[in-house]
């Protein structure tokens, strides 16, 4: 049973991620579509835009985890954090070479660093930390 809530607090933490993610995408689309165009050299404005969302869908998914992760919840922040790590690196592999490499190099850092920020925030609020 405690591995059961252990993947269902990944699996909501990462959907939050997702949603949260994509909820900003459509929003930044509909508000101010130059911000969202994607370019072979992103502008600072296009940068600073994407990174935000990114750590924002992190934090999301990291205080989702760690409120449901209820037995351990800081383990279950680093295990997201590590699978979000992950999958970043491997969009970054994917699309080496089209993007300066300092912003694929942030790309990868700044989620999961937002998933840590969001689970030590739900410790805060627990009175944890």
């Amino acid at each position: 049973m405690v591995i059961l809530h252990a993947f269902l607090s990944l699996a909501a933490g990462f959907a939050a991620v997702v949603l949260v993610a994509l909820a900003l995408r459509g929003l930044l689309q509909l508000l101010a579509p130059s911000l969202t165009a994607v370019e072979a050299r992103p502008g600072l404005s296009y940068t600073v835009v994407n990174l935000g969302a990114s750590f924002l869908a992190g934090a999301a998914g990291g205080y989702v985890t760690a409120w449901l992760g209820a037995v351990n919840p800081l383990v279950h922040v680093l295990a997201l954090g590590i699978i979000i790590l992950a999958l970043a690196a491997l969009s970054t592999l994917q699309s080496r070479g089209l993007q300066p490499i300092l912003y694929q190099l942030a790309q990868v850092a700044i989620a999961p660093l937002g998933v840590l920020a969001g689970g030590l925030v739900r410790l805060r609020v627990l009175g944890i930390l």
